[in-house]
């Protein structure tokens, strides 16, 4: 049977329905029932003169009709959150075998993963020092940043050319 929330939540449609059920109906007929189901069955029954069963019945499966695309709608959006978890539990797969694979790397060629580390930070710290570099005037800040991106352009190049095969592959 309907309810007053399932009433109230849904009466563009539900008043949609009615009247067009019984097209004796006005506007203002369905507004008067002031939210109450028992009001609305009596007004549609004093105007129509159907019986209260069949104005039930009527008002039964407009709601049997919306708790079935309730239902359809629960039922779509659980399938996107079990297809957002299965998507970010393979992420996580992948980052770890990632982690799992610089592990091995840095252990198989630990100078050369500290070289690398060293010429990433020294990159980091120069962008960090361009960037924060005080009293510079647009002009001279352009040139340092063109001299630092060649440089740092250089500096990728040589610890690329450092780098394990099997790192340079992920990049």
């Amino acid at each position: 049977m309907l309810n007053q929330q399932v009433l109230a939540g849904r009466w563009n449609e539900i008043s949609g329905k009615l009247k067009e059920k019984w097209g004796t109906l006005s506007d203002d007929d369905v507004r008067a029932f002031n939210g109450n189901v028992e009001q609305l069955v009596g007004r549609v029954q004093h105007i129509t003169g159907e019986s209260r069963e069949a104005i039930e019945k009527f008002l039964g499966q407009i709601a049997d009709e919306g708790s079935h695309v309730a239902a359809g709608i629960r039922d779509a959006m659980g399938a996107r959150a079990a297809q957002f978890v299965e998507t970010a539990h393979d992420g996580y797969d992948a980052v770890r075998q990632r982690y799992s694979d610089a592990g091995k790397v840095v252990q198989e060629h630990p100078g050369q993963s500290i070289a690398v580390s060293f010429g990433l930070g020294l990159l980091a710290g120069l962008g960090l020092a361009l960037a924060l570099r005080k009293g510079a005037s647009e002009s001279a800040f352009s040139k340092g940043r063109a001299a630092s991106e060649h440089y740092g352009r250089q500096m990728f190049d040589a610890l690329a050319a450092m780098m394990p095969e099997p790192l340079r592959k992920g990049r």
